[in-house]
């Protein structure tokens, strides 16, 4: 070993015995440091450490980290895959999933920081070192959703979350009443040997496995997501009056003569946007976006803004909301409700007839919606352009094709994937699986919400040039990384598509791919792994640009009832109208990154939570037509099968090998590919397929098919492929559908730009 490398061992090997000391000849048995020429060098790189601060010495106890820089406290975030990483307040560590102790996501730990090889010098940014779980301070839980089984002389719990990856153990006292097969809410009594599963006992029975309410239920659980408000809320709410005092109605802008609309979907109770639009000279447009002053009645520390940040999101499931504010705020008094006088927050926006905005103004009004349209109703009107404001729609319609020339000519990228709905029966079982269409109305409204975000973030930026940097809260979105990329190009070649990444990063380069796939089998594939090739785009006080819609200016300002970041934006705007106390200032610029944070994860948990109804509705469907034939495409190819996706209802299964009879199939990693060794048949990524659902596993989530007939190759086998046939793991980009709503837009009410 040189000396780097040799550094990197001493501190991986000290920094996982943290509470011990070793002399110079045990480190060198510890790290097998042959030589005595070797020896000499472990003993002055040692006495360097000492000197530089890195090491302790005493004679007691020899060498060792200092308990100060070693040991530090922090919150564990545990993903899917069992990894961890514990956020301090010197910066991350990354722990493996074997070092973990017998901490759970969220609880407070103390863990120890030593430097890996692996990571020294390139780390992630932000990430200190890698570390492990000492011990564990604080739960932030003690019960967990899970299935109940048994076995021969136990039983144990299986649990839902997938951060947790430790079945619990029951002892037959601790049941309370709940049977083998019930999901059931178990609470940790003891867990102190890693190497030992937790003991618990059953606190309550959620229902039968697999029972689909019963699956919701344990989502909820799972995500720690909660339909009703504290008490404290709920009367805090009441106590607000629905009435607007005509002092206050006088204080603002008056717009309720206006022809102010708004466009939602049919089901949708929460308003928090509407339109006006005039007409100017030279074919330029006034488009008014004005949006609920959720801020005039969720008063910044009040107890119904402390519920609203907790939460930091609507939570938009396959079959009920979870509102961010309660009931009487998000569907009554701040819902944009037609023929009721509500407060706005407004900014209206001069855009020429290129789509530049010439001007803007922000005031905080009154208007009195005149009308509500679903989308169907305005798509309706712009194709026929007869019926109550269809002009004024029209005239919507005309500027947001400027609007959206100009954008995709600077590069947007317009991820235009599908997006599966149910139709329910009386009992609220899915009874059948819809595509979502991308209508006409739709864009409409997409186009004129991101002019707003847009238009206020710019305005920040121009008030910056006076005021110096302004605490703000900005959606971002980072360059791509360059590797994913690379792994992109070589994937789409496999259809026959080219990027070219070494030249540039360009978002151009991206929408040009997009609009080279749109309509073939392959669209909706390739749209999910570039999407998973991307950063993903989070909220945050430092401005980075969105380099998904090729923004340098972006916020979130249009959705202030159901995203906590945009009731921020809007009380900032504000106060940068009347001038920000420079005390006022230094504390926001302290506190808004941290908010931020906080409000990313929860949108990511809120995203987590919808996939997995999603997924519970799917496998209920599914279980209504075992036996029945779909058309599907292959969606991922992974050592033990293929992953078919079923092309009218979004629905994703498992085609296992062990089920493929007519041959002995092995995985091809290069070609994306199971090949059978005897007839050379291929199953490859992007392939037509028609199959038979064979069985479904509710409280798995899982849907398993059989092959009944493909359009695939089939021909005389010569020699092995190029790339060979070896069993490895799927490359990236290849495994199911997932993550594909950041760049849907901004209206519908589960996307998120």
């Amino acid at each position: 070993m040189n000396n780097e490398q040799l550094r990197d061992a001493i501190l991986t090997y000290l920094g996982r015995h943290p509470n011990e000391g070793f002399k110079s000849r045990q480190l060198r048995r510890r790290l097998s440091v042959g030589s005595e020429k070797d020896f000499q060098t472990l003993r002055a790189l040692l006495h360097d450490m000492v000197d530089d601060g890195t090491l302790h010495w005493t004679k007691k106890q020899g060498y060792h980290i200092p308990a100060t820089s070693n040991r530090i406290t922090g919150v564990l975030k545990i993903d899917k895959r069992g990894a961890g990483t514990v956020t301090t307040s010197r910066g991350d560590i990354a722990v493996d999933k074997r070092s973990l102790g017998t901490a759970f996501n969220g609880d407070t730990v103390e863990a120890a920081v030593f430097v890996s090889k692996k990571e020294r010098g390139h780390r992630p940014p932000g990430v200190i070192g890698e570390g492990e779980v000492l011990k564990v301070l604080t739960r932030a839980h003690t019960q967990f959703g899970g299935t109940l089984q048994r076995s021969k002389n136990f039983y144990f719990v299986l649990p839902d979350d997938p951060t947790v990856q430790r079945d619990f153990y029951v002892a037959p006292d601790d049941l309370n009443g709940a049977a083998s097969g019930d999901k059931v809410l178990v609470e940790l009594l003891e867990w102190d040997d890693p190497f030992k599963n937790p003991e618990g006992r059953i606190v309550s029975t959620l229902g039968a496995a697999g029972d689909p309410f019963v699956e919701l239920r344990s989502v909820l659980q799972t995500y720690r997501l909660s339909t009703t408000f504290p008490k404290e809320v709920e009367q805090a709410a009441a106590a607000i009056p629905s009435t607007i005092p005509a002092e206050v109605i006088r204080q603002r802008l008056d717009l309720r003569d206006v022809a102010v609309l708004t466009i939602d979907p049919h089901d949708a109770k929460d308003f928090d946007d509407a339109l006006s639009v005039e007409v100017m000279e030279g074919g330029s447009y006034r488009i008014g976006v004005h949006i609920a002053d959720v801020s005039h009645y969720v008063t910044e520390g009040s107890v119904i803004d402390r519920e609203a940040y907790t939460r930091a999101t609507s939570v938009y499931l396959a079959n009920q909301v979870i509102p961010m504010l309660p009931e009487k705020l998000s569907n009554n008094i701040c819902s944009l409700v037609p023929h009721q006088d509500r407060l706005t927050y407004s900014v209206f926006m001069h855009v020429t007839a290129n789509g530049r905005v010439r001007k803007y103004e922000f005031a905080r009004s009154v208007i009195n919606s005149k009308r509500r349209f679903t989308y169907e109703e305005a798509e309706k009107a712009l194709d026929t352009r007869i019926g109550e404001y269809a002009e004024e729609l029209n005239h919507l319609w005309d500027a947001a094709k400027i609007l959206r020339r100009k954008r995709m000519k600077n590069g947007s990228i317009d991820f235009d994937s599908p997006e599966a709905k149910f139709h329910y029966d009386e009992k609220g079982k899915p009874v059948d699986i819809y595509i979502k269409q991308r209508l006409k109305s739709n864009q409409l409204v997409e186009e004129c919400m991101l002019l707003a975000n847009q238009t206020v973030a710019a305005h920040i930026a121009t008030l910056e040039k006076d005021l110096g940097k302004l605490p703000f809260v900005y959606r971002v979105h980072d360059l791509p990384d360059k590797e994913k990329l690379r792994s992109l190009e070589e994937f789409v070649r496999k259809f026959g598509h080219s990027l070219n990444v070494s030249q540039s990063s360009s978002s151009k380069d991206l929408q040009k791919l997009l609009s080279d796939i749109r309509g073939t089998k392959e669209e909706n594939l390739i749209n999910e792994v570039a999407l998973r090739s991307m950063a993903k785009a989070v909220y945050s006080a430092d401005n980075i640009g969105h380099f998904g819609l090729a923004f340098d200016h972006y916020s979130h300002f249009t959705s202030p009832i159901r995203r906590y970041p945009d009731l921020l934006v809007h009380r900032l705007l504000w106060e940068y109208t009347g001038g920000m106390a420079e005390k006022r200032r230094s504390f926001m610029a302290k506190e808004l990154p941290g908010m931020c944070k906080h409000c990313s994860e929860r949108e990511k948990v809120a995203a987590e939570a919808e996939r997995d109804s999603v997924k519970v509705m799917q496998v209920e469907y599914m279980r209504q037509h075992i036996g029945a034939e779909f058309q599907g495409i292959i969606s991922g190819v992974i050592q033990w099968g293929v992953f078919v996706e079923i092309n009218d209802i979004l629905v994703e299964g498992l085609l296992h090998v062990r089920d493929l009879n007519d041959d002995y199939y092995v995985f091809d990693e290069k070609q994306y590919a199971l090949i059978g060794e005897r007839k050379g048949k291929r199953l490859r990524l992007g392939d037509s397929i028609t199959v038979k659902v064979a069985s479904v596993v509710p409280e798995r989530r899982q849907i398993d098919f059989i092959m009944v007939e493909s359009d695939i190759t089939e021909g005389r086998r010569k020699g092995k492929e190029k790339g060979g046939t070896k069993a490895a793991k799927a490359p990236k980009g290849s495994g199911g559908a997932k993550g594909r709503k950041e760049f849907r837009g901004t209206k519908g009410k589960r996307k998120r730009r």
